[in-house]
């Protein structure tokens, strides 16, 4: 009988794989690792069906797939959806689908009759397709952890955020004060409101019907000739964030800035925000952001990048190291 004694390492090497929705993302990301991003070809026919074909085998390979899910949405989640069978049936050893900003996450409760549960859905479709493991970055709703079967990293950005602000934002600013978007958002917001030994305040809003849009109401709590630090998870429209710096405008605040994970930006986002009354907005590249985009929001914008993140979580999860080490837990 031989015993055979593993090493930690059970799968061959890492190979990178980058979607269209977040090819900036995947390259820095590669950089970081030091690691080529691998062939494939991936065509659109005529009528719309995509196709992929790898440059080379990925049996027995440890492969991640990086692919955020923004706009456009389907597209983005059908490529993914793909590329994760395509490399199951090459055989790979372990596929992790790492979905920085991940499509859906709103829909993940029956909140009314007759309504789907989509992020469900989703996560379903990606175990499906053949993941193994999959890898993600601030959900709008904490459950989506238990729609997967499969394990997965659920990752935060925020300290990149509270680190930013504290380094480069926070001598500057006046009796600072954090101020949720919303009470859906009052315990990541007060968490944020800990980390930065700051008070908070928080804005309380209705929402009518199932469009996009909003009525913000009241504001708890004080923001009176106080510099003030707007914080959510995404922001699509902006419609909800537009009206949070007018509460607080109208409440007294002195400068504004806007703090969040994912810049969805869909439609005039970005007109929306670059209109505001606002001192500076600080984000991540979970999402891609156009050239135009960026160009309208010009100077008052710092998008961190999320890619030396991403990176060591990857390097970990393929050596079957800690990743609650890095964020001291």
């Amino acid at each position: 009988m031989h015993h055979v004694h593993h090493d930690l390492k059970v799968y061959g090497g890492i190979k990178l794989f980058v979607g269209t929705g977040s090819p900036e993302l995947g390259q820095n990301v590669a950089d970081y690792l030091d690691q080529p991003i691998s062939g494939r070809d991936l065509i659109e026919f005529p009528n719309e069906n995509l196709f992929v074909k790898l440059h080379g085998s990925v049996r027995g390979q440890d492969v991640y797939v990086i692919q955020s899910t923004a706009a456009p949405v389907h597209r983005n989640l059908m490529e993914l959806l793909i590329m994760i069978q395509t490399l199951r049936l090459d055989s790979a050893a372990r596929i992790t689908a790492v979905v920085p900003y991940l499509c859906y996450g709103r829909s993940d409760k029956k909140d009314q009759p007759r309504v789907p549960i989509t992020a469900r859905l989703v996560a379903d479709m990606i175990e499906v397709a053949g993941a193994d493991r999959y890898m993600t970055l601030d959900p709008h709703a904490g459950q989506v952890q238990g729609f997967f079967s499969i394990p997965g990293d659920v990752l935060t950005a925020v300290h990149l955020l509270i680190d930013h602000v504290n380094k480069c934002i926070r001598p500057a600013m006046y009796d600072p004060v954090v101020v949720s978007v919303d009470l859906g958002f009052a315990k990541k917001g007060r968490n944020f409101a800990a980390d930065m030994d700051m008070p908070i305040a928080f804005i309380e809003k209705r929402r009518h019907g199932n469009d996009a849009n909003a009525e913000a109401l009241t504001l708890i709590g004080d923001v009176k000739d106080r510099d003030v630090i707007i914080v959510d998870d995404e922001v699509d429209t902006g419609g909800s964030i537009s009206q949070a710096v007018n509460v607080v405008k109208q409440n007294g605040a002195r400068d504004v800035y806007l703090v969040f994970v994912h810049p969805i930006l869909s439609h005039n986002g970005a007109e929306r925000l670059a209109a505001l009354p606002i001192k500076h907005i600080i984000t991540t590249d979970s999402a891609p952001i156009s050239p135009e985009k960026m160009k309208i929001l010009g100077e008052r914008i710092t998008v961190l990048s999320i890619a030396p993140l991403l990176g060591e979580v990857i390097k970990r999860a393929h050596e079957g190291r800690s990743v609650g080490e890095m964020f001291n837990e």
